[in-house]
């Protein structure tokens, strides 16, 4: 399965934020931009539990250490592009893990990204204010 001195490589976007994962055989630190993961989502539980969450999906919870360069978005964009990240890495690990990261939707990106401002309008969807007289 994993050799020791191997290395698994995935991409995960969400939004503007784009995540380059390296899985590495290890105990389970998580280190994003060379800073600890609850030192840089700010001690948030739930970001914290998201990064996780392939691992805990297919029983590696412990068994590698993630290495993460992560860039644009902001905090919880980046999360997301790292679950999806760390999802297609263990693919690459163990290409029979798909179907229990497929159960839990994890490898599907998230494809909701900020709507253009159109002319004639506010923002993308709000108008100037209407002015009867």
């Amino acid at each position: 399965m994993a050799n020791s001195k191997t290395a698994y490589w995935g991409t995960g976007r969400r939004k503007t934020a784009i995540a380059r994962v390296r899985l590495v055989p290890g105990t389970g630190v998580v280190t994003v931009n060379e800073r600890a993961l609850d030192n840089y989502v700010g001690y948030r539980s739930v970001l914290i539990r998201e990064v996780g969450l392939p691992l805990d999906a297919t029983n590696n919870a412990g068994r590698f250490d993630i290495h993460v360069r992560v860039a644009g978005g902001g905090v919880t964009s980046q999360v997301g592009a790292i679950r999806l990240g760390v999802a297609r890495a263990l693919l690459k690990v163990d290409p029979e893990l798909r179907s229990s990261l497929r159960a839990e939707d994890l490898l599907t990106r998230d494809p909701r990204a900020k709507e253009r401002k159109k002319y004639g309008r506010k923002k993308a969807r709000k108008r100037f204010q209407f002015s009867k007289r």
